[in-house]
């Protein structure tokens, strides 16, 4: 009798212990589980944060290279600019590339090459009275300062401002490339939108464009490859 109640009393002690032993196991099991997904979820931050900066790192390359390149182009026209210049002038040039998708920094440099005849002089000014880098007229410009949240004071302090210029020609180029084309925006840039819409409109026939801008789309197209031919 004695030794059946031992017998049922180390049967229920073993009941108990695999009792608890599955109770532990599966707290066990639990904490398992949830380290683990704790550590995934670590892992996965981890590994956005690693894409996130791998992408930083690759869009900082891009915009060095960029200003390096627009800071090479100065110094073959005008290297006596001051250094923070050029930089200045870089970073809004690359800024208006990134901005504009249907410009890039080429492009810009090569429309600042040709509309300041080959000089990158902030303050040069042509005989039909545009301004600046971008060869800005005032009328257009004062429009189109409007739009950027400019404070139009005088045409010499915005437009002889190589930033403000930049922004505001590289805006009125973009919009005109948006409607006509490249060739067309250019030819618009430079001679008027009423002569460029009909100039596209004609299949780009010859005779319509005023001879300065016949001459003047070509010009800028050939910089254009050849700044995008150019390795630093």
């Amino acid at each position: 009798m004695n030794a059946n109640r031992k017998i049922l009393s180390y049967g229920k002690t073993g009941v108990m212990i695999v009792a608890v032993a599955a109770v532990l196991f599966s707290i066990g099991a639990g904490i398992k589980f949830v380290l683990e997904k704790e550590n995934q979820k670590k892992i996965g931050q981890l590994e956005e944060s690693i894409y996130s900066l791998n992408s930083a790192i690759h869009l900082d390359t891009i915009r060095q290279y960029n200003i390096q390149k627009i800071i090479s182009i100065i110094n073959d026209f005008n290297p006596g600019m001051p250094m923070h210049q050029k930089y200045e002038i870089a970073e809004e040039i690359y800024q208006m590339s990134m901005k504009y998708d249907n410009l890039n920094v080429d492009l810009i440099c090569a429309t600042i090459t040709h509309e300041s005849a080959g000089t990158w002089n902030p303050e040069v000014v042509s005989p039909a009275g545009a301004m600046g880098l971008m060869q800005v007229m005032p009328n257009t410009g004062l429009f189109v300062a409007a739009y950027e949240g400019l404070n139009w004071s005088s045409p010499e302090e915005i437009l002889f401002n190589p930033i403000y210029n930049i922004r505001i020609g590289s805006r009125y180029l973009s919009s005109l490339i948006e409607l006509y084309d490249v060739d067309g925006g250019l030819a618009a840039y430079n001679g008027g939108e009423k002569r460029a819409a009909l100039w596209i409109g004609s299949g780009k026939a010859h005779g319509i464009l005023a001879r300065e801008t016949q001459h003047y789309v070509p010009a800028i197209q050939r910089l254009y490859e050849e700044f995008q031919a150019m390795k630093l």
